[in-house]
């Protein structure tokens, strides 16, 4: 390590500062990354797009009005072609807008544990004729009721 630190005297003297050479080494295994650790990572992502997505809405209309203004102004066509072109790019971007609502609760659908569903079937095995005597003796108990 000696070594390594006269390598580095010139410079720590012409700063005026004492550094030491620190060895990282990286231990692949350490890596654990649980669950909550990528819904927060998620819900960032999420966050930041939004944002973003928010400001790309709002420079664009502001510079759909100006780009308005030049048009009528100058009445050229190019203008007019501009204008169109970034009118459609904001509306691209609202919709993304609403896919990345979509996609967060997709997300957050596939996040949630469903429970089991207990589906109960009442099924009768037998012929008819044993179904109907079945229910002729069901119907004088429910009028008893």
């Amino acid at each position: 390590m000696k070594a390594m630190s006269d390598k580095f005297k010139d410079i720590d003297d012409a700063l005026n500062i004492n550094s030491e050479v620190v060895d990282i080494t990286k231990n692949k295994n350490s890596q654990n990354i649980s669950i909550d650790d990528n819904s927060n990572d998620i819900k960032k992502d999420y966050e930041y797009t939004r944002g973003n997505l928010y400001s790309i809405i709002e420079k664009g209309q502001e510079a759909i009005n100006g780009i308005l203004e030049l048009a009528q102004e100058s009445e050229m066509p190019r203008a007019y072609e501009v204008a169109g072109q970034l009118i459609k790019n904001v509306a691209d971007a609202t919709d993304k807008l609403m896919d990345l609502q979509k996609k967060l609760k997709d997300v957050e659908e596939e996040k949630q544990a469903k429970g089991p569903t207990t589906v109960n079937n009442a099924l009768f095995v037998g012929s008819t004729a044993e179904l109907a005597k079945l229910l002729k003796q069901q119907i004088p108990q429910d009028e008893n009721l």
